[in-house]
């Protein structure tokens, strides 16, 4: 579970910072800490990703959501979730509402190329990332199960499996441009497992920012109609500490829907680091 709005301000930066780390004479560790929407204008700059590519892929990432969301393809995946909330436009009323929720609420069907392109840099005066090619200050929460097939058998679970983790690799890579650690995760996975690129039938990927996921998309060669076919964190929410569980949860579901066998999931992380994990389908 992540609560972005309780510990991060509007630009995804944490709000309580270790001094140590702040004041450190070492530069790779006080980029640690540097805003995360500059770490992408340093990626778009780095390796020319377009503002024109990066509007384009956001645009796509609500489409497909919203298509897939309509088509109930989310459904499988989601439990539904009943709390309460406080009216913002009347704190003082300590009457809560009550709510269920059923669905990811941060999908925008109407987000076209036209509407992005209106958006002024959010980060840099002269940048390219704005809010609507950037993922979302989002809450959220998601769980996976993951047991020898041993104890799964134990437990009287051996017919629930519908997936198979296969491996997992994690690399460092710059601070300053954490959001390439995909790029250099998916390799060393691949290289581990004794797969190749065109063997991965399906990729979930954080899109932390469009310019970062379109860098890792083109550097490792992913084919792009593979590539989180119902949506991204530019259209779902990227709660950081959640969003792996949610890649795992969306993957699983929709290899089974295709029928395909082998999946991978990947991210970035913050402080520069990045990680893949490849699954099988059973």
């Amino acid at each position: 579970m992540e609560s972005m709005t309780r510990n991060y301000g509007s630009r995804a930066t944490p709000t309580v910072l270790w001094p140590e780390l702040k004041d450190s004479p070492k530069k790779d560790a006080r980029d640690c800490i540097m805003p995360m929407g500059i770490t992408s204008e340093n990626v778009a700059s780095h390796y020319g990703v377009s503002r024109e590519d990066q509007d384009a892929f956001a645009a796509q990432s609500h489409q497909k959501a919203a298509l897939a969301q309509e088509a109930g393809l989310f459904n499988s995946e989601i439990v539904p979730v009943t709390t309460s909330w406080i009216d913002l436009e009347d704190p003082e009323n300590e009457v809560k509402r009550q709510v269920t929720i059923t669905k990811d609420d941060g999908i925008r069907p109407n987000t076209t190329l036209e509407s992005l392109a209106s958006l002024k840099p959010a980060f840099a005066a002269n940048g390219t990332s704005t809010a609507g090619n950037s993922s979302q200050i989002t809450d959220g929460a998601a769980a996976t199960l993951l047991m020898c097939r041993s104890t799964a058998t134990n437990l009287g679970l051996i017919s629930s499996i519908i997936g198979k983790w296969a491996g997992t690799q994690v690399v460092g890579c710059s601070p300053s441009e954490m959001g390439i650690g995909r790029a250099v995760a998916i390799p060393k996975l691949l290289d581990y497992t004794g797969l190749s690129v065109a063997n991965v039938q399906l990729w979930e990927i954080n899109e932390a920012f469009a310019s970062q996921a379109i860098y890792c998309i083109r550097k490792v060669g992913m084919n792009d109609e593979l590539v989180n076919v119902k949506g991204g964190a530019i259209a779902l929410g990227h709660p950081l500490g959640v969003t792996g569980a949610r890649q795992v949860a969306t993957l699983l579901p929709e290899m089974e829907r295709r029928g395909v066998e082998i999946g991978c999931v990947s991210m970035c992380v913050g402080t520069g680091m990045g990680m893949a994990s490849l699954f099988v389908r059973e």
